[in-house]
Formats: C-alpha cells, structure tokens, sequence
C-alpha cells in the first residue's frame, strides 16, 4: 500500500533511505548535530555517600549502569536521529530510568515483593517505583525509536509498492 499520499517521510529518513526522485526535501527545524556528546558526570547524579557503605555500593553500580547505556545508544541515536545538543538532558533522563530500574530489579531479587512491615507482610515498595520507571521507560523508548515497533514507521528504501493499491496484501 506505500505511503498515504500527501504524507511525506520524515527528513532524516529521506537522508538515510536516499532520494531517488530527487525531490526537494523540507528539513524542518534543523538543529546543528552535536559532534561528540558529552557523557555527563554520572557522580553529580548519583553521588557517593559516605556515611552508608550499602548506598555507596548501590550508587557505584548505578553510575555504571548508566555510563554503559549512554554509551551503548548515543552512538547509535547519532546517526539513526541525528541528535543535537539539545537532547542531552532527554538521554540523561533515559540513562537514569535504566539504572533506576535495574537498582529495583536487584532490591526486588534481594529482598522480595513482600517484605515483612510493622503491621504484617506489605509490598515492597519498589514495586510500585519501577512500574513507574518502566512506563517512564517505554516513553523515552519511543521518543528516542529504541524499539522495533518505534521503528516500523520508517517505510523501508524502495517502499515495497508495485503501484497495486487494490491489493489488501501489498
């Protein structure tokens, strides 16, 4: 079926996928592309406490959760999305949802779902948190197209249209 007609691809996509009929292309708002992002420093965010050696542990792992996603998806952000400087901040928050969740991940293995409270067995709180950082999660997972269903909007180069529009199965 291809494309609606009068929906035209993104920008970035058309300079990904090329442009065949060299057609002109409205960039839109076009944001100067940030040469090399700088990491943040993840000891501001997560800083070290000194006073609880189980805090220090559990922020040390969280800096490294976070540096290894910074650098595992800005590369791959920079040139599928062509980020600017603009989108440290979103990336930041990105990198801190998924050290967040694996900080309640592990407290929930080490400690259960139900924990033992004043008045009896209560849930552990950190359930309720990281379904919020999972929903969180799933937002900036789209916002930044980490996922294949993000990704299936971009119509792949040639688009598969044989110029068949009767065709349900096209």
């Amino acid at each position: 079926m291809g494309e609606a007609a009068g929906r035209k691809k993104p920008y970035l996509q058309v300079v990904r996928e090329g442009n065949p009929g060299k057609r002109p292309v409205d960039p839109g708002l076009i944001l100067a592309a940030a040469k090399d992002l700088a990491e943040p420093d993840w000891q501001q965010t997560f800083p070290a406490v000194r006073s609880d050696k189980v805090q220090q542990d559990v922020n040390r792992r969280a800096r490294e959760i976070a540096r290894r996603e910074w650098r595992r998806v800005v590369p791959v952000l920079q040139f599928t999305a062509g980020l600017a400087d603009v989108d440290v901040n979103l990336l930041h928050d990105y990198c801190v949802v998924v050290a967040r969740i694996d900080q309640c991940e592990r407290d929930l293995s080490t400690r259960g779902m139900l924990i033992q409270g004043e008045r009896g067995w209560q849930k552990n709180g950190a359930t309720t948190v990281v379904g919020q950082y999972r929903s969180q999660l799933r937002v900036y997972i789209r916002e930044l197209g980490l996922s294949p269903s993000a990704r299936a909007s971009f119509v792949a180069p040639g688009g598969g249209d044989d110029g068949d529009d009767g065709d349900p199965f096209d």
